[in-house]
């Protein structure tokens, strides 16, 4: 190891540690955004090459299915090799594979190479919050999550934006041309300046690796099957046998003394509370976001550009109280802030949701306060998750931290088109009650951090 990467003892000097953020950055960014940049795309997708867009959807589905089966297998590599080599190797693959993507002859080239860009997305978000963790110093770690929260809930936020402005000018192959150069630069300031990690000398659970990578498939595609014209018998089937498939994992994993899910930081309460919050928030943010569009535009009666209008508030309270939120965190606790947050959270649904005849300046003030509270929770929450792990553990904390945003969006999606399947008529308002049931419980499982620990154990 070269004097050059060698981990200090706390965090990255000055102005190396700003570099490291920038190649972070760069590298989150491209990641999530491609998550959403290709839906606006699919229709001239499905039209060049001739194809049924039922099929063109799953451009977007593989993507998101490949990141989520590889998270916690790539987060364990990263234990064993290190997390800057996973983190830039799986720059190299999302950049090449953007590259793929491009230049795609056909459909099923283009989604075999979104499989390729999502395991490289995979290993950028599996170790991300792990390489915030040696950047930064403890003492303003939350700082630094802070930024990263601030970048990535931009970034989620931005892919329509962004698609459409690219597309106005463009045809849809620049939506990943546009990742090359975004990549090469990232590549570059990773190598120099992230720091080389420590290394822990265990086996790959590979069998592992297949079993979770079957089971997860197994239930995204029962997931997915929720929003679908498929016949229920086989979407009970595959929840079933995706069911089986996590019981069989968990069995094969509680025997493995070097299992890729973290298990033994699941044991841990503080841990073990920050995920199931961070699930809870999270299928109330799936929620709000797929079924507001047809609650103002459809239901409430509301243009395109007021619904607009009314669901900004929320991406931009994140961003300007995140950094607040990162520096409150190195000095109050995850229970206290991230309670407040989701208590602030729970307010703001149920005000949309119980509103009779709603307006976009109430709309708008409500939205507003729900991102408040969800920057409020966001930050320490996953402060709580990465330090709740020990140091040569980072890679396992952040692919929890990682798998608990796709899951809880995934699920809150879902359960928007399973609500349109019973209630066409009013599913859209049907949907956020359900987004403050969430809310509600989400804000009650952070309170169980506010109980002080019993005596002995680890919280």
């Amino acid at each position: 190891m070269s004097a050059a990467h060698l981990v200090p003892p706390d965090g990255l000097p000055t102005p190396r540690r700003y570099w490291a953020l920038l190649a972070i950055a760069i590298a989150v960014v491209m990641a999530v955004i491609d998550a959403s940049l290709v839906n606006l795309a699919l229709p001239a997708i499905a039209a060049d090459f001739s194809e049924d867009p039922a099929l063109a959807v799953w451009t977007v589905g593989a993507y998101q299915l490949a990141v989520t089966i590889s998270l916690f297998p790539l987060s364990s590599l990263g234990d064993r090799i290190g997390y800057r080599e996973i983190y830039c190797g799986g720059l190299l693959v999302f950049t090449l594979a953007s590259l793929a993507c491009a230049i795609s002859p056909g459909l099923p080239f283009l989604i075999a190479a979104r499989v390729c860009q999502g395991l490289g997305a995979s290993g950028i978000m599996s170790v991300n919050l792990a390489l915030v963790r040696f950047i930064y110093p403890r003492a303003s770690l939350g700082r630094g999550i802070g930024y990263n929260t601030l970048i990535v809930a931009l970034s989620a936020t931005a892919g329509p934006s962004v698609s459409s402005l690219v597309l106005s000018a463009a045809s849809w192959p620049w939506l990943f041309l546009l990742n090359i150069p975004l990549g090469i630069v990232a590549i570059s300031i990773g190598f120099a300046v992230l720091p080389k990690t420590p290394k822990r000398s265990h086996a790959f659970d590979m069998s592992g690796a297949l079993i979770s990578a079957l089971a997860f498939t197994l239930l995204m595609l029962a997931i997915d099957g929720l929003g679908r014209e498929r016949p229920a018998w086989a979407t009970i089937l595959m929840a079933l046998c995706g069911g089986l498939g996590l019981a069989w994992l968990f069995y094969h994993q509680t025997r493995q003394a070097h299992p890729i899910i973290p298990l033994d930081l699941l044991r841990r309460v503080a841990v073990r509370l920050a995920a199931a919050t961070a699930v809870l928030s999270y299928i109330v943010q799936g929620l709000m976001f797929t079924a507001l569009p047809f609650f103002l535009h459809v239901q409430t009666g509301f243009s395109a550009l007021e619904t607009g209008l009314a669901m900004t508030p929320w991406p931009m309270a994140i961003a300007i109280v995140s950094p607040f939120s990162g520096r409150l965190s190195d000095h109050l606790s995850a229970g206290v802030l991230g309670t407040v947050g989701l208590a602030l959270l729970t307010v703001g649904v149920s005000c949309i949701a119980l509103s009779a005849d709603p307006s976009v300046t109430s709309v708008m003030w409500q939205m507003a306060l729900c991102g408040v509270g969800f920057a409020l929770f966001q930050v320490p929450n996953s402060k709580a998750i990465v330090i709740g792990a020990p140091l040569e553990r980072s890679g396992a904390a952040s692919a929890i931290q990682s798998a608990a945003r796709l899951i809880g969006q995934t699920v809150g999606a879902a359960l928007v088109s399973m609500v349109f399947g019973l209630s066409h008529s009013l599913a859209a308002g049907q949907a956020l009650y359900l987004a403050m049931i969430f809310a509600l419980m989400a804000c009650s499982v952070s309170a169980m951090r506010l109980r002080p620990a019993p005596p002995g154990r680890e919280r």
